[in-house]
């Protein structure tokens, strides 16, 4: 009983340890936003990341102020540390730890948008990323 116990244990560490995926992350946007994932938009996905937004100080702002136009590449800060590409093809890190990602929509969201992403945004964000080789 207590090895079955133990080994149960493992299981849901293990299950739990898992990396999400770009998908699962798409998945999960899609159920919050009501949509399936087939309605994920790459298009608007990349609408959002080039779209330019009134930043804080009245001047232009984008997703590409520091990611640059290409997601595949290094961005820069805006104190020019290096940002590494957004694109999973180019960074298969990317999108793989939940507590990152929404860390980093919520500020970069802000930032940009001077609110936070829905997650409808959010999975059409990823939907395009997801599909750049």
């Amino acid at each position: 009983m207590i090895k079955r116990i133990a080994w149960i244990g493992v299981a849901l560490l293990s299950s739990h340890a898992m990396a999400d995926t770009p998908a699962d992350f798409m998945a999960r946007y899609a159920q919050q936003a009501g949509v399936a994932v087939s309605a994920l938009s790459p298009t608007r996905g990349e609408a959002l990341y080039r779209g330019e937004h009134p930043g804080r100080e009245g001047k232009p702002v984008s997703c590409t102020s520091c990611h640059t136009a290409n997601p595949k590449g290094t961005g820069k800060t805006r104190v020019g540390k290096p940002i590494e590409p957004l694109a999973p093809a180019a960074n298969p890190q990317r999108f793989t730890d939940a507590a990152q990602v929404e860390k980093w929509f919520r500020r970069n969201c802000t930032d940009v948008l001077q609110r936070e992403c829905t997650p409808q945004e959010k999975g059409d964000f990823i939907a395009w990323l997801q599909q750049l080789k």
